[in-house]
């Protein structure tokens, strides 16, 4: 569903390090179709600096300029509000997974959203760990996306897509099933090995890849996405059907839907949340319905 929101300034937030630096570059002519509108622009110095910022915008809406690292960031801000205003996200980042979900593919209709000032209600993944809360738009995931994410962020970040392809590849020689035992809203717990568990709140992973190609980011649900063990070779000639969404045609793939996920980690794990590397001992995961306001 859709609201209307009347947005008369705004806090733009970015993150001049995204898409390999040019987002700052790219930004200014698609600012020049957001005329009637205040813009606080706002550049960030460091990692935390966009939820600093976020947390304490006074501004009718916040605006994540970047991929979907800064939107994280934002989002770890807005969500730690009483009062949450609407989330804008203009996608120049390398990824902008998210908001292929959200009709804010192409950075010029993601500025004219800006203006048109109407929102959709999207549902926030929130995380629970021994040392605090963590909050997702897009997903969180265990195995082997969370050690390609890792390599991905050492050596590839600025490669874009490609860069996640050649991480996935390299990954692939230490490929090994992990355990993570858990349960979903109350069901058993699970404790099967797995090389891949995620938990979407959107479809996309990595830029084009379909990892739950049926997610909705409005329907109160994580799609929880579980690759079984399989050997380097079935893997790798397996691995293009993400990009089609057609990898749930295949036996070792399964998915359902929770509202909350209960987690027995004997210890900290690293977790891939919207593309950043956490390494921590998840507890809980379960979903905020409507917990945002983004603007589209």
């Amino acid at each position: 569903m859709r609201y209307p929101c009347a947005v008369r300034k705004l806090m733009v937030i970015v993150n001049g390090a995204a898409g390999g630096g040019r987002a700052a570059q790219r930004l200014s002519p698609l600012l020049e179709a957001a005329r009637g509108v205040e813009l606080d622009l706002r550049p960030t110095t460091g990692p935390g600096h966009a939820t600093a910022l976020a947390r304490e915008s006074t501004a009718d809406a916040v605006v994540a300029v970047g991929g979907d690292g800064t939107v994280h960031e934002v989002v770890q801000g807005l969500m730690q509000r009483a009062t949450r205003p609407p989330l804008g996200i203009v996608p120049l980042g390398t990824g902008n997974s998210f908001v292929r979900d959200l009709g804010l593919r192409e950075p010029a209709a993601a500025v004219a959203a800006l203006v048109r000032g109407e929102t959709r209600a999207v549902d926030v993944v929130q995380l629970t760990h021994t040392t605090g809360v963590v909050y997702s738009l897009n997903l969180v995931s265990v195995g082997f996306a969370a050690a390609a994410g890792a390599t991905t962020n050492a050596k590839y970040k600025g490669w874009g897509v490609g860069g996640y392809v050649l991480a996935v590849l390299e990954t692939l020689y230490g490929l090994h099933p992990v355990a993570l035992p858990h349960r979903v809203d109350g069901a058993p717990y699970d404790s099967r090995p797995f090389v891949l568990l995620s938990f979407c709140n959107s479809t996309s992973t990595g830029g084009d890849m379909a990892m739950a190609p049926d997610a909705d980011p409005s329907d109160g649900l994580v799609d929880v996405v579980r690759i079984a063990p399989m050997n380097r070779r079935r893997f790798l000639t397996s691995f293009p059907r993400i990009f089609r969404g057609t990898h749930g045609q295949l036996p070792e793939v399964s998915f359902g839907r929770a509202r909350r996920v209960e987690l027995a980690a004997p210890g900290p794990v690293d977790l891939m949340i919207d593309g950043e590397i956490l390494r921590v001992s998840p507890t809980v995961l379960e979903v905020v319905p409507g917990a945002l306001r983004v603007l589209v």
